[in-house]
């Protein structure tokens, strides 16, 4: 009888002694790490910093996005409305210049594109200029169509035509990017000549479809739909 005892202890006894070797080996390899932490993987670093938002993000103009996108049709809506002047000045809740001044951040990411009085219709560099931004997405969400009419005529008709530079921008997107959620990725406002006309430093500022060496007056760049992917999350 004393032999089933004797073989029990012996195994408590390794029991034991295994136990405690499991917990030593623990608290030496936490020792260890706590000493030498692991680096980062140099590809892991490299992956979050693609995805950190561009400097521009600011609150501010994160708040303007948001209303614009609540209120233009990118966000609760079925369909694509797109924004008027009246409907910009009521969204935004700030004057004509803060309103230009929070897409200045834009010039290395955003275009204008150039139409000619009274017309329209987006001419080859107009339609290559917004290929090549348009394909400069890098991960972003939205992508802004503003247009905009010059002072010439009545400000209805300045209107008409600004939305109807959006919608050529709008429709050569739609013809040649076969994006099926398309109308949910665009934004588009139509200012006419009522809001936040661009100045002329725009000119020279900005990527234009007519180059920089081509003259340049106040009537000819608002005479322009400014197009942008916004990299900012909301």
């Amino acid at each position: 009888m004393k032999a089933p005892f004797f073989a029990f202890g012996i195994i408590g006894t390794v029991g034991l002694a295994a136990a405690s070797l499991f917990v030593w080996t623990q608290v030496k390899s936490a020792q260890q790490r706590l000493e030498h932490p692991p680096t980062k993987d140099n590809s892991q670093v490299a992956a979050v910093a693609d995805h950190a938002e561009a400097p521009y993000c600011t609150p501010q103009f994160k708040t303007v996005l948001q209303r614009v996108l609540n209120a233009c049709g990118l966000v609760g809506q079925e369909t694509r409305r797109g924004c008027q002047p009246a409907d910009v000045k009521t969204i935004a809740s700030i004057n004509d210049e803060d309103f230009n001044a929070l897409f200045t951040p834009l010039s290395e990411r955003g275009a204008i594109l150039l139409f000619d009085d009274a017309s329209d219709k987006l001419d080859d560099e107009a339609k290559k200029l917004l290929q090549d931004r348009w394909e400069d997405r890098r991960g972003a969400r939205y992508f802004f169509i503003v247009s905009r009419a010059s002072k010439t005529g009545s400000t209805d008709g300045n209107r008409s035509l600004s939305h109807k530079r959006a919608n050529s921008v709008m429709f050569f997107l739609q013809e040649t990017t076969k994006e099926p959620n398309l109308e949910k990725m665009v934004g588009m406002l139509w200012l006419g000549s009522e809001y936040a006309q661009l100045g002329k430093d725009y000119c020279s500022g900005w990527s234009n479809s007519r180059g920089t060496g081509k003259p340049c007056t106040t009537d000819a760049i608002n005479r322009s739909a400014f197009t942008s992917w916004v990299d900012c999350r909301l």
